[in-house]
């Protein structure tokens, strides 16, 4: 079973960044979310790990209270990913490692952005 830190598999393409569990909530609800809507989450680790800031799909970044985040003791900006009508993953984006730290995802529609 995975873990916090892990990679979210598969490992990332040669120009690609990536992906890894922040959160043991993380891990529970991609595993929700990959069950529910396999091709979407497909989809949706295909988008973020290729370009993490990319505005043209599903991707936006969150606001307020949520914008930022601290994960493994850094403070980054802090994403969403729509991956169905109401299925949503979080994630934080550090530059530094090229890596895409996933603190949250919801099958639902998240209560903290309504």
């Amino acid at each position: 079973m995975a873990r916090r830190r892990d990679r979210i598999a598969p490992p990332p393409a040669p120009s690609g960044w990536d992906f890894r569990y922040a959160t043991s909530d993380a891990v529970r609800g991609w595993a929700q979310i990959s069950a529910a809507a396999p091709g979407n989450a497909r989809v949706a680790w295909e988008s973020i790990t290729a370009d993490p800031r990319s505005r043209r799909r599903r991707q936006h970044p969150l606001k307020d209270a949520l914008a930022r985040r601290i994960v493994n003791g850094t403070e980054m900006e802090q994403w969403q990913y729509e991956v169905t009508a109401g299925g949503r993953i979080w994630y934080c984006i550090d530059d530094s490692n090229r890596t895409v730290w996933m603190t949250a995802a919801h099958a639902g529609h998240p209560k903290a952005t309504e």
